[in-house]
C-alpha cells in the first residue's frame, strides 16, 4: 500500500498528534487549532489519535496526561498508543533497575512533574528505591489507568499508526510490541510495502516525513516548540502546527 492510494474509512477524519514530551502549553495550543478545524464541514466520524511519548524531557508530564484525558475537542473519539517512554515510566513503578537509563532520557522531569525528587543516574539501588516508592504514592490512579490502557497500535482504513515503527519482513499481526515501541532504522530505511501506510513519532526530523510506506510526524517538539498534527481524510493528507 503506498501513502498515494491509502484512504481513512468512508466518511472520517483522524488526527494523528506526534511525541509530546512534556509540552502541554503547545499541546493545548495545537489542539485548539485542532478543534477548530474540526468544526469546519465536520465528516461523520473524527478520531483524534495520539501515537505516545506524552511524557519526560519537556516539563509538563502530568499535565499533558491530564489534557489528553479531560481535554479532546468536541466530537473527538480519542485513541492513545504507547511511546518507548511510557514503557519505561510503567517500568520504573516496579523496577528500579530502568532507573538510569529513564533518567539518561528526561524521565527526571516526569518525577518532577509529579513532586518527586529525580535520582542522579550515579545513585545506588536504595536511593532509586525511595523514589520508586514516592513515585508510586505520588502517581494518580487514573493515570496508572491510563498507562495500562494505552494501545501498542491502531489501524483504521489503509494506515496503521504506531509509536515507532514495524520491522521489515515481518506479517502485521505478528509484530512485537518491543518494535512498535522502539524501533527506528531498519524501518526507516526500508522500502518495503509493509500492507497498510505506517504513521509513526519517535524519530525526529525538523519537518514531517513522507515516504511511500510511512509518515514520520515526530518533529522534536520539546526542543523544537513545533508540535506536529497528521490530518487525514479520503486520500487527503495535511499538517497543523504549533
Amino acid at each position: 500500500m503506498s501513502a498515494a492510494a491509502a484512504a481513512t474509512p468512508p466518511d472520517t477524519r483522524l488526527y494523528a498528534i506526534g511525541d509530546i514530551h512534556g509540552r502541554a502549553d503547545l499541546l493545548r495550543r495545537l489542539l485548539a487549532t485542532i478543534a477548530e478545524d474540526a468544526a469546519d464541514r465536520p465528516p461523520a466520524q473524527q478520531q483524534l489519535i495520539y501515537l505516545g511519548d506524552y511524557v519526560d524531557r519537556g516539563p509538563q508530564s502530568q499535565d499533558v496526561i491530564n489534557i489528553v484525558l479531560d481535554e479532546a475537542p468536541p466530537g473527538l473519539e480519542v485513541m492513545a498508543l504507547r511511546g518507548n517512554h511510557e514503557e519505561m515510566m510503567q517500568r520504573f513503578l516496579d523496577d528500579t533497575t530502568v532507573a538510569r537509563t529513564w533518567m539518561m532520557n528526561g524521565g527526571d522531569a516526569t518525577l518532577g512533574s509529579y513532586g518527586v525528587e529525580a535520582p542522579s543516574i550515579f545513585a545506588g539501588t536504595p536511593i532509586h528505591r525511595h523514589a520508586q516508592m514516592q513515585f508510586r504514592t505520588q502517581l494518580p490512579l487514573r493515570h496508572k489507568e491510563f498507562l495500562a490502557a494505552l494501545l501498542d497500535s491502531y489501524t483504521a482504513g489503509d494506515y496503521l499508526f504506531v509509536h515507532a515503527g514495524v520491522r521489515p519482513g515481518v506479517p502485521l499481526a505478528q509484530q512485537r510490541a518491543e518494535d512498535l515501541l522502539w524501533i527506528r532504522d531498519e524501518f526507516l530505511n526500508s522500502r518495503a510495502d509493509f500492507g497498510k501506510v505506517v504513521v509513526h513519532g519517535h524519530s525526529i526530523e525538523r519537518e514531517p516525513v513522507m515516504r511511500p510506506n510511512r509518515i514520520g510526524i515526530d518533529t522534536g517538539a520539546y526542543a523544537s516548540d513545533r508540535l506536529t498534527c497528521l490530518v487525514l481524510e479520503g486520500t487527503e493528507r495535511r499538517f497543523l502546527q504549533t
